[in-house]
């Protein structure tokens, strides 16, 4: 019986792969897959040819390393089969080496002609490397195949005449806020209802038609909402408090929290304490707030870090930085200083740092760098240490100096 490639070949095998971290490929028409925009040429991968016949693959496959990878096995004719696995040799053997009777497992020997695969070294790397292919090999089905959830946002619609919010998990074209990303779509509905009792801006979701007869609704009624259907306020008025909205965000609450600060300690000083203590209230209330926020939560346009993670180099680590939500190409950092004249790991790390631009990505390739990043951050087999800050200039080296030791002092068991 001749092989029929399967439609979805990676989906089968990703059932059980889940703790898995290699990824091995082989394609059946060149040398590599075609990078499409938005990606950061990941793979270079170590190639075989494998048409010499069945005594050569036992022979090569005997010489490929045990250790977690990411791989692509390419038939003579019909779609690729990728996959990843920690285990490099054992997978590859068991897909390619001879069998004695027959199994109802996948097995590839008869029909493959070339592999190639990438060694990785952590989580995040295989889950960036395996990404990168799989929207080259399968550009209409690589979400699927990867089983890549996008986390959900606390959007801010500013394009609208009369601002509202929502929870989304889709980045869109018109003018909004995005906050977040958060753990789970439960996380992200009660951060919204909670941070916006601290304001009145509208709940209803309905496009506005203000007039004096509109029936209005409960929060209008209870003081949470400035009621702009029912002409109550002016356009004006209702986006000086949408502004206020968008500074807590940006600010990640600091915008409420400095002032309400402030004007407790100018109740307590002026001997008001009644006063003191209904602000110090105000501050409990938006302190109860912010710890609804998940750990990366924040505006996406200040969502920047760095993950520090180990390297398939002895002695290196591999930094990846994210800026505006968006992946970077790694920088592989020598921990040990070379040459003739030393330098210092700080000296090192700013020369990296400075030499970073921020991706020019669409939206919808935005929205899948960030689930990249949501997936391995929020999950809880997550390796390497993350970094957030605000922007590269405010990027706390020192913290990262001390992260890159550690991560170093620590390399990965092959």
């Amino acid at each position: 019986m001749g092989y029929k490639p399967h439609p979805n070949p990676v989906a089968s095998e990703q059932r059980g792969l889940r703790h898995q971290t290699i990824l091995l490929i082989v394609n059946p028409l060149s040398s590599g897959p075609r990078l499409q925009s938005g990606q950061m040429n990941l793979w270079t991968p170590e190639a075989m040819d494998v048409t010499s016949g069945p005594v050569l693959l036992d022979e090569l496959l005997a010489q490929v390393p045990d250790r977690r990878a990411v791989f692509l096995i390419a038939p003579r004719e019909g779609l690729p089969y990728i996959g990843r696995t920690s285990l490099l040799r054992r997978r590859l053997t068991r897909l390619l080496g001879e069998r004695s009777r027959p199994s109802r497992f996948l097995n590839l020997r008869t029909v493959v002609s070339r592999i190639e695969y990438r060694l990785t070294a952590s989580w995040l790397e295989t889950s960036l490397v395996f990404y990168e292919i799989a929207r080259s090999c399968f550009p209409e089905h690589y979400l699927r195949l990867m089983k890549l959830r996008l986390p959900p946002y606390v959007k801010v619609i500013l394009s609208n005449p009369f601002p509202r919010s929502q929870v989304t998990s889709r980045l869109g074209s018109s003018q909004a806020v995005y906050y977040g990303p958060f753990r789970t779509r439960a996380a992200a509905d009660q951060f919204e209802a909670k941070f916006l009792d601290l304001f009145q801006m509208r709940r209803c979701h309905q496009d506005l038609a203000p007039a004096p007869g509109h029936p209005g609704c409960i929060y209008g009624e209870m003081n949470m909402c400035l009621r702009p259907c029912q002409q109550v306020v002016g356009r004006e008025e209702y986006a000086s408090e949408v502004d206020r909205v968008v500074q807590f965000l940006s600010t990640g609450g600091h915008s409420l929290l400095d002032t309400a600060a402030r004007a407790r300690s100018r109740a307590s000083d002026e001997l008001d304490f009644e006063e003191a203590a209904r602000w110090h209230k105000q501050i409990e209330r938006i302190e109860a707030v912010l710890r609804l926020r998940d750990d990366l939560a924040c505006d996406l346009d200040r969502l920047c870090g760095v993950a520090v993670t180990s390297s398939v180099v002895a002695g290196c680590v591999e930094l990846w930085f994210v800026l505006q939500g968006c992946w970077q190409p790694p920088v592989r950092l020598v921990v040990e200083a070379v040459g003739e004249r030393a330098v210092s790991l700080d000296e090192r790390l700013r020369a990296a740092v400075s030499s970073l631009v921020p991706p020019k990505l669409t939206n919808r390739e935005r929205q899948e760098h960030l689930a990249l990043l949501a997936r391995w951050y929020y999950s809880s087999s997550r390796d390497g240490e993350w970094l957030a800050f605000g922007s590269p200039a405010a990027l706390p080296y020192r913290k990262l100096v001390r992260a890159v030791s550690r991560t170093a002092a620590n390399p990965p068991i092959h």
